[in-house]
């Protein structure tokens, strides 16, 4: 089938679960399209070998791939440019994870002392990866769908803005209100970043009776299966609205 799309959710680090994933997805090629939703890093032990691997897909299957910004690739250039250590230093967050993958240091291994400026700070992120997160767009669209990483936000008359006219687009990274879930209508929205768990599990059409997988409400499909958080990852293909999954 030609212009397929495939929309992976939020991969955290887990670079088994994604080469799972793709394993059991079927093989695409030039008229195939694969989007990434954003959060390729922190903690999962891998993102060095996600981010890699990410970047390497266009070129190992020859199909078209986009990168979206997530909100953990937006938060270390934060880190980076001006600093921000109410990011890092939260366990939740992972960012510990991500500076043992940069620096192949076990999974375990104990900060020394040396290492506090370059996590704070972000340095042990390679150049050309700094790039790469700064180069990341914030929504891409095609026939079938809208995708962002987070969502969209509505304005003071209630109505819910376009990617392309949102006069925030950090908004699209780390929005995360019910409301947009229940009754956001327009052209089909796939997003991540909000736990499918998290979300009323009784407007999902999707397996309604496992509050754990996709999430597929009547205009919006979330595909943060937790993935890095003890979940799994999942992918979505359009438009048949086929489901693949790690677990």
């Amino acid at each position: 089938m030609a212009g397929r799309t495939f929309v992976i959710g939020d991969i955290h680090g887990e670079i088994e679960h994604l080469r799972t994933l793709l394993s059991r997805m079927p093989d695409v090629g030039a008229s195939d399209t694969v989007v990434f939703l954003g959060d390729y890093i922190d903690r999962g032990p891998a993102s060095k070998q996600v981010v890699d691997a990410v970047r390497g897909l266009d070129r190992d299957t020859g199909c078209k791939v986009v990168c979206l910004r997530g909100n953990h690739e937006d938060a270390w250039l934060r880190v980076i440019d001006v600093g921000w250590d109410g990011f890092v230093l939260p366990p939740g967050n992972g960012c510990l994870a991500t500076f043992r993958s940069y620096r192949d240091a076990p999974v375990s291994a104990p900060l020394r002392e040396k290492d506090f400026d370059a996590l704070f700070a972000g340095t042990f992120f390679p150049p050309e990866v700094v790039a790469w997160f700064r180069s990341l767009p914030y929504w891409y669209e095609d026939e079938h769908a809208i995708y962002v990483h987070a969502g969209l936000v509505a304005n003071s008359h209630g109505e819910y803005l376009h990617p392309a006219v949102e006069p925030s687009p950090i908004a699209l990274l780390w929005t995360r209100t019910e409301d947009f879930f229940r009754h956001y209508r327009g052209k089909r929205v796939i997003v991540g970043h909000t736990h499918t768990m998290d979300l009323p599990n009784e407007l999902s059409t999707h397996t309604v009776d496992d509050p754990t997988d996709m999430w597929a409400g009547p205009c919006v499909t979330a595909l943060d299966t937790g993935c890095g958080r003890d979940g799994f990852l999942t992918a979505l293909e359009l438009p048949s609205m086929r489901v693949y999954e790690s677990r």
